[in-house]
Order: structure tokens, then C-alpha cells, then sequence
């Protein structure tokens, strides 16, 4: 009942000075809502980086590609041979713990054209079949390459939906979808047949939207043509685009076709862009990595000139860039939240000086000095959590108007537990900032504070 009773007494202080209390709790309210919001960033860009990583192959893939030969072997750089269809087959024959090794060959600078129109593809790569399952390829229209296109080197492509919308329009545009299986198109001058479409790549979120958008489309527009799908300008991750903007063609196409002038002899140039690898489990991901390295060396005549690249490393680069951001963040936040515990200390200073004299009948009447302190302490509390709620309040607003802003590109999320820490953190900014003045009020001496003023 005592709590209560305090509790009221703060509230009716509180609303006796409006202005004075609002301007008290715009630094709480401040703090609060910069650490919602950037907890909110910081979780939007670890949901994005994670789900992009994820839709590039998985953890458990690693990229293996020439590198320079090391220092120590300088001298055996002229007989350094290059990563060919030779350690492909090494892998697959010698390196059990590799699930899948997948070739490829890319086209640099490669344009696909139309009529007039053109794009430049993010990869425009020779592949085998396995690609589909390395890359978490899925196909929406046609089929892929098999063993007779391989084997005459067809000239035939399989595309992503971003270059389907450049060259013959997207869904947005045209009201309907287009499937351009068995159409012709021309890859650097030379005439290929489209036999597959992959479905299109997009984030959860903005999956969501879409769907938003078919149930609520804008006025007057028909529900088929209402924002759809983000086509290849859009997306909310990198890694969604690029997949959109593939093109894929048989690897012995892009060999006999593409690089029968780079050869020495007019030899076709058997070296490959890079090689994928898949493991069986991630936790085999290292012993696998060292035995993938002994196979090369072998054919390598024991010149290290490879190297491998994780999707493990990358989730360390991206884990140690989230705490670094959480960690800057939160000492912004906390600044904010000290400086609004500053001003709720000064208000309370103030308070206190205004009601020396009616703290002195209270202590003249019989209040102890817990009576004293816990009322001004409570008052203290009262101002810094209601700060806290306006905070949590504005918060939501302010995370909406950045998801505005952000265009859905990693997109800010709200969590329950930065909502839970801003409030406790305002809560403990209330308490430790009305412990000096609660102190100062209970230690008057009931017989001076009778005399001030």
C-alpha cells in the first residue's frame, strides 16, 4: 500500500509540472528509442547477411581458386599448372569426405542479347549439372543440360528471371509471366536457345511483401499487376540478385566455343574459373578442407598455388561485424540514457529544493528516513519508466520509418529482448540517478527544512 501510495505521489508531481516532467524524459525517451532502433538495424542485417550466405550454397560449401604460388616456391611458379577438369576428377576419385565438386568455367564480360535489348549478366558460367544442387539452383520452367548437350557442346542456356525480365519484360510490366523456353538469344554474337528458367530468388521479407501486395493491391490496379516481384533491380540481398541474373551453359559448350582462341595452338583453354566444394557435414568441413589440399598438391606437383574460401569464415567476418556494431551502438545508446539519468537527477535535485518545507512536516510528523527515501526514490523511477514506455512507443515509429527508408534492403526487426533491455536499462537510469537526491531528501534536518523559505 506504501509502494502505491508512492507511487501516486510521483504521478501527481509528475502531472503538476507537465513541461518540466517532458523535458526530463525526452533523454530517456531518446536513449530507449536509439537502442531499440539500432538493436533493430543490427538485427535486420544479420537476418539479410545470413539469409544471402544461405541462399549462395549453404556452410558447408567452400570455393576453391588459383592463387599465387608461395613465396618459398617462387622458383617453381613457371611450372605451376592450372586448376582444370584433372583436379576435378582427383577430388571425385581421391578425396572421400568432398560430397559434390562442381567445375566452372566463366565468361568475363560477357552480354546477352535481344533484338535491341541487353544485359550483362552477373555469371555467365560453363557448369555441370551439379551446379544445381552446389548453388541451390531450382528450376521453374524446362529442364537443365544433359549428357547429349554436354557431350555435342550445345548451344543451348539455362536463366535466372532477372535476365528473362530485361530481355523480354517482367511480370510488372507485361500484367502476365513470361516463359521464354525455346526462345534464342545471343551470348557474345552467338546464337543460343533458352531450355530453362530457375524460379525467381527473393528474401522471406520481401516474399512477404508480395504476398501483401496480391491481397491489397494498389488502386487502380488489377491484383496480377499490384508490386510484385522485385524482378533483378530489387531484393533485399545481393546474393538474391546475382542468382537472378545467372546464366548457365554446358561446360563443354563454354569450352570448344568461348575459349578456342586463349589456348596455346588454338588448344581450347582447359583452365576453370574456380571449383566448388560440398562436404557431407559442416563439422567435417576442416578435415575434408585437408584432404581436398592433398589431392591438389598431388596434382599440383606439390605447388600450393590454390587456395579455399569458406562460407565459415565469411559467418565469423559477419558475426564479429554484428557485435561491432551492437557494441557501438549500445555505447551510443547508453550515453543518450546517461544523459537523460542526468536530467532526471537534476529534476529531482529541483524537486527536492521546492519541497524542503514539506518534507520537513513529514519527517516532524513521524516519517522515517526509509520514508523519505523510498518516496523520492519512487518518484525518480516512476519519471524514467514512463520515459521508458514513450520510448518504447517511439521506437516502434522510428524503426518504421527506417524500414521505410531502407526500401526493404535489410530491413530493421524489432526484437522482444532490445525491448526488454531498453526498458530495464531506463528502469535502472530511474533508480540510480534518484539515489543521490533520495539520500540528500531523507538526511534533512526536520527542524531547518521547517525553516526554509
Amino acid at each position: 500500500m506504501f509502494f502505491l501510495n508512492a507511487i501516486l505521489v510521483g504521478l501527481r508531481e509528475i502531472l503538476a509540472n507537465k513541461f518540466r516532467s517532458l523535458l526530463t524524459m525526452l533523454g530517456i525517451v531518446l536513449g530507449v528509442s536509439s537502442l531499440v532502433a539500432m538493436a533493430a538495424i543490427v538485427k535486420g542485417m544479420e537476418n539479410g547477411m545470413k539469409e544471402s550466405m544461405i541462399a549462395l550454397g549453404g556452410l558447408d560449401k567452400a570455393l576453391t581458386r588459383e592463387a599465387p604460388v608461395p613465396v618459398w616456391q617462387s622458383h617453381l611458379a613457371d611450372q605451376a599448372p592450372s586448376c582444370t577438369l584433372r583436379d576435378v576428377e582427383a577430388l571425385r576419385r581421391s578425396a572421400p569426405m568432398i560430397r559434390l565438386v562442381s567445375p566452372e568455367m566463366a565468361l568475363e564480360r560477357a552480354t546477352v542479347t535481344l533484338g535491341d535489348k541487353r544485359v550483362k549478366p552477373a555469371e555467365l558460367v560453363g557448369v555441370w549439372p551439379v551446379v544445381l544442387d552446389m548453388n541451390l539452383h531450382v528450376l521453374d520452367h524446362g529442364r537443365f543440360f544433359n549428357d547429349l548437350d554436354e557431350e555435342n557442346a550445345n548451344a543451348v542456356c539455362v536463366i535466372g528471371t532477372g535476365i528473362r525480365d530485361a530481355l523480354f519484360g517482367s511480370p510488372e510490366e507485361l500484367g502476365r509471366e513470361v516463359v521464354p523456353i525455346g526462345e534464342r538469344v545471343q551470348i557474345n554474337a552467338q546464337t543460343f536457345t533458352i531450355v530453362g528458367l530457375f524460379q525467381h530468388y527473393e528474401s522471406e521479407q520481401d516474399r512477404a511483401k508480395r504476398g501483401l501486395a496480391r491481397t491489397q493491391p494498389e488502386v487502380g490496379k488489377p491484383p496480377a499487376v499490384a508490386r510484385g516481384r522485385p524482378g533483378y533491380r530489387g531484393g533485399s540481398g545481393w546474393a538474391f540478385e546475382r542468382k537472378n541474373l545467372t546464366v548457365y551453359i554446358p561446360m563443354n559448350t563454354m569450352w570448344l566455343r568461348f575459349r578456342a582462341a586463349s589456348g596455346a595452338d588454338f588448344i581450347p583453354d582447359p583452365t576453370l574459373s574456380d571449383m566448388d566444394l560440398k562436404v557431407h557435414a559442416l563439422s567435417e568441413l576442416e578435415p575434408a578442407l585437408a584432404q581436398a589440399r592433398n589431392v591438389l598438391l598431388s596434382t599440383h606437383h606439390g605447388i600450393e598455388n590454390f587456395s579455399f574460401a569458406t562460407q565459415e569464415s565469411n559467418l565469423e567476418s559477419i558475426n564479429q561485424s554484428i557485435r561491432n556494431a551492437r557494441m557501438s551502438g549500445g555505447i551510443i545508446a547508453a550515453i543518450s540514457l546517461l544523459a537523460g539519468g542526468i536530467g532526471i537527477m537534476n529534476i529531482m535535485l529541483a524537486s527536492i529544493t521546492e519541497r524542503v518545507r514539506e518534507i520537513g512536516i513529514r519527517k516532524a510528523i513521524g516519517a522515517t528516513f526509509s520514508d523519505v527515501f523510498t518516496q523520492v526514490l519512487v518518484e525518480s523511477v516512476v519519471l524514467a519508466v514512463l520515459g521508458g514506455l514513450a520510448g518504447l512507443a517511439a521506437s516502434v515509429l522510428l524503426v518504421r520509418v527506417i524500414g521505410s527508408i531502407s526500401g526493404g534492403a535489410n530491413a530493421p526487426v524489432i526484437t522482444f529482448e532490445s525491448l526488454a533491455v531498453a526498458f530495464a536499462f531506463s528502469a535502472v537510469i530511474g533508480v540510480l540517478a534518484g539515489l543521490f537526491p533520495a539520500v540528500k531528501a531523507a538526511r534533512l534536518n526536520p527542524i531547518q527544512a521547517l525553516r526554509y523559505g
